[in-house]
């Protein structure tokens, strides 16, 4: 097994020193789904929400979410992102499945932003429906893939 990164020998968590590493192509997708009552889906699917266009607000939050990841997560390093792309469809009768891709140049990987992206957009589908189903569920938050890195290319099972 892989020993942790994020910290020393005496158990102290530290950043790591990405300054070796090669600077190359990465990419990560992260997904998440948000499970909700049929009618709440029929809200958003209409476009009838109170709060307006809802799949619409969530991939702006989830594209700035991946923007400040540093500032959310203690030990990720702020990275100059060169994609963030949101993809938010209905699936079946009561479900939003929510799919981020970040991309960019450089020495460390974009999982956690991709991850922020996906999670943040769940947590504003929630947010924007709330008033009509405080029962949601946020389920499935994973890491689907990641490209570039010394560890090259993942892909969850």
């Amino acid at each position: 097994m892989t020993s942790l990164t994020h910290f020393d020998e005496a158990g102290r968590a530290v950043m790591v020193d990405v300054g070796p590493k090669a600077v190359t192509q990465r990419r990560a997708v992260a997904e998440a789904r948000v499970v909700m009552l049929p009618a709440t889906l029929a809200l958003i699917r209409s476009g009838t929400a109170s709060k307006g266009d809802v799949l619409g607000v969530a991939r702006l939050a989830g594209i700035m979410a991946a923007k400040r990841t540093a500032d959310l997560i203690p030990l990720c390093h702020p990275l100059a992102l060169d994609s963030v792309t949101l993809e938010l469809a209905p699936e079946g009768a009561d479900t939003v499945r929510i799919q981020a891709t970040v991309a960019c140049t450089g020495r460390t990987g974009v999982e956690m932003e991709a991850l922020t992206a996906a999670s943040v957009a769940a947590l504003t589908v929630y947010d924007m429906c709330k008033a009509a189903d405080r029962g949601m569920r946020v389920e499935g938050l994973r890491l689907l893939a990641k490209e570039g890195g010394k560890s090259g290319a993942w892909a969850a099972p």
